[in-house]
């Protein structure tokens, strides 16, 4: 598992980023939207603290485009005209984004894609949770809990997606596909939900429930805002005992839902850890060096972190005891009792 402490030392790389940095060098740090709340909580942050230990002298610049795709081309080309010579792209758009891409190679400027992809122009490096991986991960895990709780094979799953326009959606989808082709559970029905908007997963789960009832069994949602919708779904519909849920982020909406039992599971993927290691491959293409990556997607060198699953079983180890998150930020009055039950006190 990845803990906290090995932000600072995520990569390999580090050693060769500390020496000899120009002064008053530029990066910027572009994020998608503002559906989840990582970005200013935890990615930015991370992002920050990271570069201020690697490179103090340079100049962040910070943007998020709300999943507005012609804003983010126009934050893109505004940081370029600033001056910055690395841009870290959290694309709206995976497939738009190569185009700015181009731009930035055409001016010399090095991009970093961050999170999801771009797969029509290589970027400079990409770096990530393994996508592909969480949505095996998530859908096995769900799997796994079906068998145990004795739902026959043949039973009925929903497949909730992230945005049709994410290639890390994409990747996460490819996962779960690959885990529920080879179960012994069928996929009724699945959505790509647009923007990763938590209502429209709800929309669609709500119709589900009216078309399937009682037949739906489990539902594998791409992340915790959609899986949250799901769940949203469900109780407004009376469904009792809801079946399992599962999420992705560990959001502190989803700790609570899954110590109160009403979400299965989610992924902890600390984003302070691929920040941080954005930040050292940022200061990497300052320097004139070339980064190397563990492996290559898209054809471009990457570094893929290894996501864990959080149940309520283990949730206390993975996510309390390891200081990823304090009783006292999850453990509101609303789920005091349900946390002191799991040994998680402040």
């Amino acid at each position: 598992m990845i803990k906290l402490s090995q932000i600072a030392v995520a990569s390999t790389l580090a050693a060769t980023m500390l020496a000899g940095t120009a002064m008053a060098q530029t990066v910027a740090f572009l994020m998608p939207d503002q559906g989840s709340t990582r970005y200013e909580m935890h990615d930015w942050p991370g992002f920050e603290a990271a570069m201020a230990e690697l490179c103090s002298d340079c100049t962040l610049i910070y943007q998020n485009a709300n999943a507005d795709v012609a804003l983010q081309q126009q934050q893109f080309n505004s940081v370029i005209a600033q001056g910055a010579e690395v841009i870290v792209l959290d694309a709206v758009d995976s497939s738009a984004a190569a185009a700015l891409v181009q731009i930035a190679r055409s001016q010399g400027v090095k991009v970093i894609a961050y999170d999801r992809p771009i797969p029509g122009t290589p970027a400079d490096f990409y770096v990530s949770f393994d996508n592909e991986g969480i949505g095996y991960a998530i859908a096995m895990s769900l799997v796994d809990e079906l068998k145990r709780t004795g739902v026959p094979a043949g039973a009925g799953v929903l497949q909730i997606n992230g945005s049709p326009t994410d290639a890390a959606a994409g990747l996460i989808r490819d996962g779960v596909d690959r885990a529920l082709d080879g179960s012994q559970y069928v996929t009724m029905s699945e959505f790509d939900t647009p923007d990763w908007m938590p209502p429209k997963a709800q929309e669609w789960a709500a119709g589900q429930v009216t078309r399937f009832g009682s037949k739906i069994r489990g539902i594998v949602a791409a992340n915790d805002g959609t899986g949250g919708g799901a769940i949203a779904a469900l109780k407004a519909a009376g469904v009792t005992p809801l079946p399992p849920v599962t999420g992705n982020d560990a959001t502190i909406a989803a700790l609570q839902l899954i110590i109160a039992g009403d979400q299965y599971n989610t992924i902890s993927k600390p984003s302070e850890i691929v920040a941080a290691a954005a930040a050292e491959v940022a200061v990497t293409l300052l320097n004139g060096d070339t980064p190397k990556g563990t492996s290559t997607l898209y054809n471009t060198p990457s570094q893929l972190f290894v996501p864990a699953v959080v149940t309520k079983a283990n949730i206390k180890a993975m996510v309390f005891d390891s200081g990823i998150q304090t009783a006292a930020e999850v453990c509101t009055a609303e789920y005091a009792n349900a946390c002191a039950r799991l040994g998680i006190t402040q």
